[in-house]
This record gives structure tokens, C-alpha cells and sequence, in this order.
């Protein structure tokens, strides 16, 4: 492994004093950072958290799915991540006769686990340091130029280290900005199988009235397995597979936590952008999380219309719904709290020091007026991308027939005609996985719903040219919701997408006009060529410059730091953050304990209700209180989730919470309303991550599932 003297100075500057902020690479950990992680009580040195010659933790970490963390947790392959994570593919797998979301899965042997559809989970291999060669090939090109530039140089590097055969693939991860390129190999397996997985009354109980909230009861966990060739190598479902022996699995621990205990999580965090600029800030509060959250909460209401109504529905849209819900209460807390803090102020206070320091610098000292330019030339168009993505294809019908733009143009264009067949299977293929996800009712509604906000909210200049003014002519008054439903349902009912008949005569004669006649797809086309013809080049030059001066700044941050640590904000890359169980107290007179109970579950539980229902057999045992060897004995009840102050975001959803001898103890699975802009800023006093039990995760596997058979596999430390 390259390990290049930038590397190494990046990670000893700007340490932060806030010593449960930072997620670090842990095959890069620094003995300042390690040594105070031995100070908050671990217990094991710097090879057993991360070695590539001997198993050590970082083997037992997985990539799962498209975007969470999982944990090897036996030597057969078992996998423990959260509920959430794996809630697509458990909704791929019922139907309304065998219901795996509503009334849980357990296989009691292997035989009987089911496979998952489209799941994968990534090993990470290594990892090389690529900035030399990166950024050779990328001096003196103007903003624009760098990033068309990068793209090419890290495709080219991903194609290098890559070996599509063996199912490896790299990934550089762009750090610091631009100021450093790490390429991470890693090894992919495709045959995963569904374990277990509570009822959904237990896996998301609380729903979105305690999602982003502490105190929190759910037993947000899944159970997988990855299978393998007998030689270990990465095969798809092949009932010829077995489970893969991993290099490293973690331990469990029954032991419990106090207040105060030393936990670290490992996982790969998404995003982050702690080093945003209070342009940044202002644009996220002003207008970025209110108009996302406003578009949101009206589609949430919509599909739920129908959700409530209707089992199949409920089930059909269950995956959909969660993405969007959870996001929505993210977005309306993260701009609660960057304004309650004052974050644009802080951040200028940082600029205004900044630029003291850099002004006799000329390779600095332009930085922020440039920052100003870049973000004047882009806020006024702002809006209408987010009305755009969030609104007019928050409508699954206007989604798909987006994607249809580029068959238009594949037909449209001479000399194409040897792609169509292949653009129309492709257009085939996304049509059938869009009408087995669709609901017409809710969709239709949405579709009114944000083609009016559409209309009231963005400047009348920056709309589709004629588009409402179509509308206007053939269904009525742009200002009355009746014109808009209508003009919905007149779509839907005469689109060819949703009449088998026409669409196949359509596939056997393709024809661009054919395609430009239909209401549905006329729409979508009109806001999509709206936006790619005058407003996607502008947000294309925004980012490149927002990105090059990003680096720039940061570089310059460095150098008015020399001889401090600091992190890179999370790409979706392995990291560790440590810190403690702790309590804290988030307003006057309010405390919150570290953890909660099953007293807190029985508590909240409303029978027939969406959110705080249970299963009958939960209630039995819980009210019986039989907890079997999962009990604390300290509180005399089962301890359901607790509270650490570590740093996580989006990605570490399923992370393996572990005690200071590396031991399983929880499943982190969501921050606290307090604390939403952690995206932005880490807050040291609130943050919080809420983690379920480990031991709450073993009883509904044991004690509501009876699966002892996943239990017999684990290695279990009970003091």
C-alpha cells in the first residue's frame, strides 16, 4: 500500500477538541487519535482494529446493499444489519398471502432461508493512495475543465485496479475536497439470503412519529447470510453455494452498558460536508430543506391516503414510502437546528478569520469573493431543480417517463437506429418494474398536487415555455386544485404507458412521434428539456466551481492549521468514530436517560394502530417479562436501545456498535432530532446515536422468533 507524505500530513491537521467528533479511516488511524481512543478505555491495539495481513475487525465490516452497513457475526457468513436496510428485499419477497414485513421471517435452518433479491454485500480488500497520479494529470485546468477532467482520470483508475471477473471493483474516493484520491478495492458477493427479520410492528415500531427521536423503541435489525463457491469465491444464487467462512467475525456481549462506557462504531458513513461554506448554509436554510420538505410532506400524505386503506397498497408502496419519510423529517430538522445554532454564523465568523489571514496570500485571498459569484450566478434557479426532482418527477409516472427522454433521442437522431432495439428493451424492462411498484390513485393525486405547487412557487420564466399555458386552455384556472385533478386524470387515463396493447404495438413500430404524443411522456419531456436545455448547464457550472474552490479553501485551511489533525467528511468509505454511552439533557427541566426499556415499548403500544401496534406473542412475553438470559439485571427489564455520543450519518444505518474489547453490543441505526445538521456541523453537546440492544436484538430472534438455531452460532461473551 502507498502511504504518500500528503497522506500523512492531511491526517495531522485540525484535530478537533471535541473528542467524540470524527470519523476516521482506520487503516490510517493516527497514534493521537488511537492513543485517545485508549484514553476513553479501549482495550485493543491498533492491528486488531484494522491489519491487511492478519483478521481483525475491519474484515467483518460489509458494504450492504446499495447504502448501509453490516457485520459478519458467525464463521458461517451470518450478517446483522438494521431492518431498514434490508426492508426492500423483504418487501420483494412477500406478498399479501406470505407476508415477511408484516409478520417477520425466521429460517430454522438453512434450507430454509430465502434469497434477496438484488442484495449484495462488499468487502473491503485495500486500499492505495492515488493523489500523485491523480493530480498530475489535473494542473492548471480551470474549475470546468478539472472536473471533466477528473471524471476521465478516475474511471481510468477504477478500470485499473478493478477485476470485473473475480468481482472485484474499485472505487476512488475523493477526500479533503480534491486534496487527496484514495482508491478502496473491494470484493462483491451476490448471493444473500434472508435470515430473519422481525414483524414490521417491531422492525420500524414508533414509524415517523419517532424517527430522528429519543427516547426510541425499535428493534430496527435484520438477519442475512452470504453464501459462496465451496472455494470461497463470489458466485450469484446458486443452490449449489455455501455459507462463506470469513476471515473475521464479531463476538457478542451480554454484558450491557452504563453510562459512560467506551463504544465505537465502524461503518460507511455517506456524506458529510462539515467543511461547507456559510453560502453553503444559507442556501440549504433558505431554500434547499424547505422546499424539499414541503414537496415531501404532500407525497407522504398522499401515498399514506392510500396505504391505510388497503393491504396490497400498504405493501406495494411500503419501500417507497419509508425513503421518503425518512428524509423528509431529516431535512425539516436539520434546518431547525443549523438555524437554531446559528450555524451560518459560526461558519462566517471562521471565513472573516480566514480571510484576515489570507489576504496577503494571492492564492487565497480571492477565494470567497469568487464563492459569492459562483453562488449569486446559481440561487436564483436553485428552486426549480428542487421543485423539478423533488415535485414533478416525485410523481413515479413523470419518473419513468423521464427516463424516456433518451430513447426519444436515440430515435430522433440520424444514424441511431442500430441502438433503438436496445433502448427499447431497456424502456420495456424499466415500464414492467414501474407498473409492479405503481399505484395509480395516489400517483395521479401527486401529480396534481405538484404540478400546482410547481406553478405557485418557481418564477413563471423559468417554466416549461406553453406548458401550463395548455393547461389553462383545455381544463380551467391555473389557481383552482379541480384543474390540475383533472388535467391528472385526463393523463392518466389516455397514456399509452399503462395500455398493454398500444405499448406493444409501440415496441414493435417505434416511432418518436408516437412517443412525443403521449400526454404522460409530453409532460415529463417538457420540465426535463426545460431544465437540460437552460438550467442544467448552469448547475453543471455551479458545482465545478463550488467544488474547485472547496479545494482550494480547504488547502488553505491547512495551511493557516499547520500541525493539527482533522477527518474527511464521509464518502461512503470505511470509518470509525468512538465515543461513550452518555445521557444528556436536550432542553431546561428535560433529561434523557441512556437507555430504554421494555417498559417504554409496553408503554407506547396502541393496539390497531399504523405505528405502536404488536404482535400478540410479543405482548405475552413482554408482559411476562420473560427475557430469559437477555435480561438487565440492573434494571430488572430488557434494555430495548440505547444512546453513544458517536459521530455517524446516512450509511452507518446497520453499524456494529462495540464495547472497548471489540465486542458486538448494538446496531446503530439513527441520530436524534437534536443533533439533524450533523451533516453540516457536529454538535458535541446533543449529538447522539441511537442504537438497538444487542441483547433486545437476540431476544426477538430467540425468545418471538424461536430461531435458537441463529443464536447457536454466535460466539456470546456474557461478562
Amino acid at each position: 500500500m502507498k502511504k504518500t507524505a500528503l497522506l500523512l500530513a492531511l491526517l495531522l491537521v485540525l484535530f478537533r477538541s471535541y473528542a467524540d467528533e470524527g470519523m476516521w479511516l482506520p487503516m490510517l488511524l493516527g497514534q493521537q487519535v488511537y492513543d485517545n481512543m485508549v484514553k476513553k478505555g479501549l482495550k485493543l491495539t491498533k492491528e486488531q482494529l484494522y491489519s491487511l495481513n492478519k483478521p481483525s475487525i475491519k474484515d467483518a465490516i460489509v458494504i450492504f446493499g446499495n447504502g448501509c452497513t453490516g457485520e459478519i457475526v458467525s464463521n458461517q457468513g451470518l450478517i446483522f444489519t438494521n431492518h431498514h436496510c434490508g426492508y426492500e428485499a423483504v418487501a420483494a419477497l412477500s406478498t399479501v398471502e406470505h407476508n415477511y414485513l408484516h409478520d417477520g421471517f425466521y429460517a430454522h435452518n438453512i434450507h430454509e432461508e430465502l434469497p434477496g433479491q438484488g442484495l449484495s454485500v462488499q468487502f473491503l480488500d485495500s486500499i492505495v493512495d492515488v493523489t500523485t497520479e491523480v493530480e498530475g494529470q489535473l494542473q492548471g485546468l480551470s474549475a470546468t475543465d478539472r472536473a471533466a477532467k477528473q471524471n476521465q482520470v478516475l474511471a481510468a483508475i477504477n478500470a485499473k485496479y478493478s477485476d470485473p471477473a473475480s468481482k472485484h471493483e474499485a472505487r476512488v474516493s475523493v477526500l479533503f475536497k480534491g486534496n487527496q484520491y484514495i482508491v478502496f478495492i473491494y470484493h462483491r458477493y451476490t448471493d444473500i439470503r434472508l435470515v430473519g427479520v422481525p414483524p414490521e410492528s417491531v422492525g420500524k415500531y414508533g414509524g415517523d412519529t419517532d424517527n430522528w427521536e429519543w427516547p426510541r423503541h425499535t428493534g430496527d435489525f435484520s438477519v442475512w447470510r452470504v453464501y459462496a463457491t465451496h472455494d470461497g469465491k463470489s458466485n450469484d444464487y446458486d443452490l449449489s453455494n455455501v455459507p462463506l467462512q470469513p476471515r473475521y467475525s464479531l463476538p457478542v456481549s451480554l454484558k450491557g452498558v452504563k453510562d459512560g462506557d467506551y463504544a465505537m462504531i465502524y461503518g460507511y458513513p455517506g456524506s458529510t460536508n462539515r467543511y461547507e461554506t456559510s453560502f453553503g448554509v444559507k442556501l440549504e436554510t433558505d431554500i434547499s430543506d424547505p422546499s424539499i420538505v414541503t414537496l415531501r410532506d404532500v407525497r407522504l400524505r398522499l401515498m399514506m391516503d392510500r396505504m391505510k386503506t388497503d393491504p396490497a397498497v400498504r405493501l406495494k408502496l411500503a419501500s417507497n414510502y419509508a425513503g421518503i419519510a425518512n428524509y423528509w423529517k431529516f431535512f425539516d430538522g436539520e434546518r431547525k437546528q443549523l438555524l437554531k445554532y446559528d450555524v451560518y454564523g459560526q461558519k462566517k465568523t471562521f471565513e472573516d478569520q480566514f480571510n484576515t489571514w489570507a489576504a496577503a496570500k494571492p492564492e487565497y485571498n480571492h477565494i470567497f469573493a469568487d464563492y459569492a459569484k459562483v453562488y449569486n450566478n446559481w440561487t436564483p434557479y436553485a428552486k426549480s431543480r428542487i421543485y423539478l426532482i423533488e415535485g414533478v418527477l416525485g410523481s413515479p409516472l413523470m419518473a419513468y417517463c423521464s427516463s424516456l427522454v433518451q430513447l426519444e433521442t436515440t430515435m430522433a437522431t440520424p444514424g441511431k437506429g442500430g441502438d433503438i432495439p436496445k433502448a427499447i428493451a431497456a424502456a420495456d424492462k424499466a415500464r414492467t418494474t414501474f407498473l409492479n411498484e405503481e399505484d395509480q390513485p395516489s400517483d395521479m393525486k401527486i401529480l396534481a398536487a405538484v404540478l400546482q405547487m410547481y406553478y405557485d412557487s418557481i418564477p413563471h420564466d423559468q417554466q416549461p415555455v406553453g406548458f401550463f399555458e395548455g393547461i389553462k386552455s383545455q381544463y380551467g384556472d391555473l389557481k383552482t386544485a379541480s384543474t390540475y385533478q383533472t388535467y391528472a386524470s385526463a393523463v392518466f387515463s389516455n397514456t399509452f404507458i399503462f395500455n398493454d396493447a398500444k405499448w406493444k404495438a409501440f415496441m414493435a413500430n417505434p416511432d418518436a412521434t408516437v412517443l412525443q404524443g403521449d400526454p404522460a411522456y409530453a409532460a415529463a419531456s417538457a420540465f426535463v428539456r426545460n431544465y437540460l436545455s437552460k438550467y442544467a448547464p448552469l448547475y453543471s457550472q455551479f458545482t465545478a466551481g463550488n467544488n474547485d474552490l472547496g479545494r482550494q479553501y480547504l488547502k488553505g485551511v491547512m495551511a493557516q492549521n499547520p500541525g493539527k489533525l482533522m477527518y474527511p467528511d464521509a464518502t461512503f468509505t470505511m470509518r470509525l468514530t468512538y465515543g461513550n454511552v452518555k445521557s444528556y439533557s436536550p432542553r431546561d427541566a428535560v433529561h434523557y436517560d441512556y437507555v430504554c426499556t421494555m417498559k417504554g415499548v409496553l408503554e407506547k403500544y396502541v393496539p390497531g394502530d399504523y405505528e405502536f401496534d404488536l404482535p400478540s406473542k410479543f405482548l405475552e412475553l413482554a408482559r411476562a417479562k420473560d427475557f430469559g438470559p437477555y435480561k438487565d439485571a440492573t434494571r430488572n427489564d430488557l434494555v430495548v436501545t440505547f444512546i453513544t455520543t458517536d459521530d455517524i450519518t446516512g450509511g452507518n444505518s446497520g453499524s456494529p456498535v462495540l464495547n472497548d474489547r471489540g465486542e458486538l453490543i448494538g446496531l446503530a441505526f439513527d441520530g436524534n432530532y437534536e443533533a439533524l445538521s450533523h451533516k453540516i456541523a457536529f454538535d458535541p453537546v446533543y449529538n447522539r446515536t441511537i442504537c438497538v440492544d444487542i441483547r433486545y436484538v437476540l431476544w426477538c430472534i430467540d425468545k418471538l422468533g424461536g430461531a435458537s438455531n441463529i443464536i447457536s452460532e454466535l460466539t456470546i461473551h456474557k461478562v
